[in-house]
This record gives structure tokens, C-alpha cells and sequence, in this order.
């Protein structure tokens, strides 16, 4: 008798040449395509801190205030879309506590504009498509500014500053757990002031009373730059800063007043971490789903399924229906009819 090929064989074979198939196509087809810098950000981070300003009403410096950062970063779809690269938009706004509340970008008190053209495979910026550095440097520079590429290496990167216009180096500098979550950590400084650019004032604050109105030169250090990043997608789930803004006679060497310090420094607020961890987690579980741990436990199994469903097969089939035998080993005898 003829034994028929069972429906779990079937399934099995059937799901083992699934697994087998969809394992190097996740690794090296899908995952390229995820492994990418979105283009439909729209995301806001805030930064808190204490530290000294610079009141215009007053002519006076304030100390102990809470400074506000605000950045914002909208994504131009249309934009990114059309360019094949990520194209995105960012606002930040430095705010006092009598600026913080008009909740305008146009009467903050410090306000800068940036468009980032990014090469969404490398992270690396890209000098086309209305590219602005939102101060007198004329192009982005360096591997980390928005974010750090995926799969961040434990080695010095060079950070965007854009305040400073320029790159600076951040060390790797061991681990650090943030809301919870272990994130790669990233430190450096700008120690000699720098000038960014001018500023007209009264001659009066940079110690030139005679004078009614100059453009002071204004100078920019940093004592302290940290960033912690997600080591999978690159995002950045912490950051402080401490920077200080001075202002000096044109031509000077010694600063005349500070505009704009924080010592202790500015740093990601509690609900920008929690924010930022959160959509970590996410992306990079999709991503290690897709590029590691799909491909890496559904190629063994489907091998090992794709064999034992063709084993199951194999043994469900034989050849043509043998002839049924009488225990004496004679052929039955047909029965005449009656």
C-alpha cells in the first residue's frame, strides 16, 4: 500500500526553505535599506542649566539664571526625497528666563539657523542642496553633528561645533548609562577662545566710552563638551555642554564682558534623555533584528528544518503499490461469484 507524504512534512520543508531564504536577504538586502539616516524627522531637544548672561536692558551681567537650549530639527522631505540624501533643517534657540517664555525663536536671546545635507549610508555631510552653516564657516565638516554614524566605533570623532563654526575632536572616553541604558561616551574642550564674528555695541561695555557705538569682536570657548551615543544607530541620548561667550575691544586681547557662561553646564533635560533612550531602544533592536538576529538564529534553523522536512518527505514516498500477500506467502485467490 502506497504511503502518502504527510502535510507537517510539507510545512516544514516549506518553512525551512522560507528561513533559508530569508536570512542573507534581511542581511543584505533589507538592512541596507533601514541602515539609513530618516528623512522624516521632526524632533525637538531640550537642554537646561545655571549659568550667567549678558542683559541687554540692564547693561548688567546675571548670574545664576537657568539658560534654555532649545534645537529643532525638521526633516525636508520633498527636498531629501528628490537629492536621494537627508535634508534637514535645524533651530536653535539659546533662552533667559525673560526670553523663555514669549516662546518665539525671533526674541530669544541668542537664535541660529542650519540646513544639514547628510549622506544618509555614511553620515557624513554633503555639499549641495542649499547647504547652510548658519554662520561664516562655508561648509559642514566632520563625521558627528546631529548625530554619530551607525555602528560607532570606541575611537576620537570630529564633532561639528556651530557655534564655533568648526570641527572639534571628542575622544572616546569609556560607557555611561543613561536613564538606564549603556551608550558609548564622547568628551572634549575648546580651551583657547576663538573668534566667531562681531558684534555692534556700545562702546561703553567693551570699556570704550568715547566711542557711542563699535563692533566688538566677539570669542567663543568650551570647557566642557560631552556626548553619549547609541553604539548601534548613532543617536544622541545625552549631551552637555559649557560654553562661554565674551566680547573684547576691536583688535583686543582680554574679554570686556561675558555674554553668555555656564561653568557647571548645559545638559540634556530629563525628559530629552528619557525621549531620546526610548527611540534608541527602538531602532536599534529593528536594526540588530534585521541585520543580526534574524539572519543569524533563521539560516541555522532553516537548514535544520529544510533537511528534516526532506528526510519526513523522502520516507513518506515509495515506489508502485506491492502486491498483498497471504500469510502462506500465496497471492489470495479472487472469489468466484456465486
Amino acid at each position: 500500500m502506497r504511503r502518502s507524504t504527510s502535510p507537517w512534512a510539507l510545512a516544514l520543508l516549506g518553512l525551512g526553505v522560507f528561513l533559508l531564504v530569508l536570512a542573507p536577504v534581511l542581511a543584505f538586502y533589507v538592512q541596507p535599506r533601514v541602515k539609513l539616516v530618516p528623512i522624516d524627522i521632526d524632533q525637538a531637544t531640550h537642554y537646561t542649566g545655571k549659568g550667567k548672561y549678558f542683559d541687554q536692558d540692564t547693561q548688567k551681567v546675571r548670574d545664576n539664571q537657568t539658560l534654555t537650549i532649545t534645537r529643532r530639527v525638521l526633516a525636508d522631505v520633498h527636498d531629501s526625497e528628490k537629492s536621494g540624501r537627508a535634508v534637514l533643517d535645524a533651530s536653535t534657540t539659546v533662552d533667559n528666563p525673560k526670553t523663555l517664555p514669549l516662546k518665539d525663536p525671533r526674541k530669544a536671546y541668542q537664535w541660529t539657523v542650519e540646513r544639514w545635507v547628510i549622506d544618509r549610508e555614511t553620515n557624513l555631510p554633503v555639499h549641495c542642496c542649499g547647504e547652510e552653516t548658519g554662520g561664516s564657516a562655508d561648509t559642514i565638516q566632520g563625521e558627528a553633528g546631529l548625530k554619530f554614524p551607525f555602528d560607532v566605533e570606541k575611537r576620537t570623532y570630529q564633532w561639528w561645533d556651530n557655534t564655533l563654526q568648526d570641527t572639534v575632536p571628542l575622544k572616546y572616553s569609556g560607557k555611561k548609562k543613561i536613564q538606564g541604558y549603556t551608550g558609548l561616551r564622547f568628551t572634549g574642550k575648546v580651551t583657547e577662545a576663538v573668534k566667531t564674528g562681531t558684534r555692534q555695541v556700545p562702546g561703553a561695555i567693551v570699556g570704550m566710552p568715547d566711542r557711542s557705538q563699535v563692533f566688538a569682536d566677539e570669542f567663543y570657548s568650551n570647557s566642557g563638551i560631552e556626548l553619549v551615543a547609541d553604539e548601534r544607530t548613532g543617536r544622541i541620548i545625552y549631551a552637555k555642554i559649557s560654553p562661554r561667550k565674551t566680547l573684547r575691544q576691536p583688535g583686543g586681547n582680554s574679554d570686556k564682558v561675558v555674554l553668555l557662561e555656564s561653568k557647571t553646564g548645559i545638559d540634556f533635560t530629563e525628559e530629552t534623555q528619557r525621549a531620546q533612550v526610548d527611540q534608541a531602544k527602538t531602532e536599534s533592536a529593528q536594526l540588530k533584528a534585521v541585520g543580526t538576529t534574524v539572519p543569524l538564529v533563521g539560516g541555522p534553523l532553516g537548514l535544520l528544518l529544510t533537511a528534516f522536512g526532506l528526510a519526513l518527505v523522502l520516507r513518506g514516498r515509495q515506489g508502485p503499490d506491492e502486491e498483498e500477500l497471504t500469510p502462506d506467502g500465496v497471492p489470495p485467490q479472487p472469489v468466484a461469484a456465486s
